[in-house]
């Protein structure tokens, strides 16, 4: 099993950044990719970002170019986030997907921007 905890949300203006990190511990060899994903109330959760275990990154179109995502190492990831806009208000949450295809969640970080 892999436990995933979020941090660094909070309450940003509009055009302000923020940095989310997420933290695993368990079986951390064993994580292929993480990611972000967030889910606004009302809407669906929707994929952020992901990296890989061999750097590689996919974004969504609404945050490409002004979110970026890194791994630190095996168990350590963090989403820069800067130009934030109101529409990004929501509950962002770490996942993390092992070598056998299961995903595990984190419990998830409120990031609100005021207009």
């Amino acid at each position: 099993q892999v436990q995933l905890v979020e941090s660094g949300g909070g309450l940003v203006q509009n055009g302000g950044s923020l940095r989310l990190s997420c933290a695993a511990s368990g079986r951390i060899f064993s994580i292929n990719a993480m990611g972000w994903y967030r889910q606004a109330p009302g809407k669906q959760r929707e994929l952020v970002a992901t990296i890989t275990s061999g750097g590689s990154t996919n974004y969504a179109d609404s945050v490409k170019g002004r979110f970026a995502i890194s791994r630190n190492n095996a168990k350590n990831t963090n989403l820069h986030m800067i130009s934030l806009k109101p529409e990004d208000t929501a509950v962002y949450y770490c996942n993390a997907v092992v070598v056998d295809g299961i995903g595990y969640w984190g419990s998830g970080t409120q990031v609100t921007v005021s207009s």
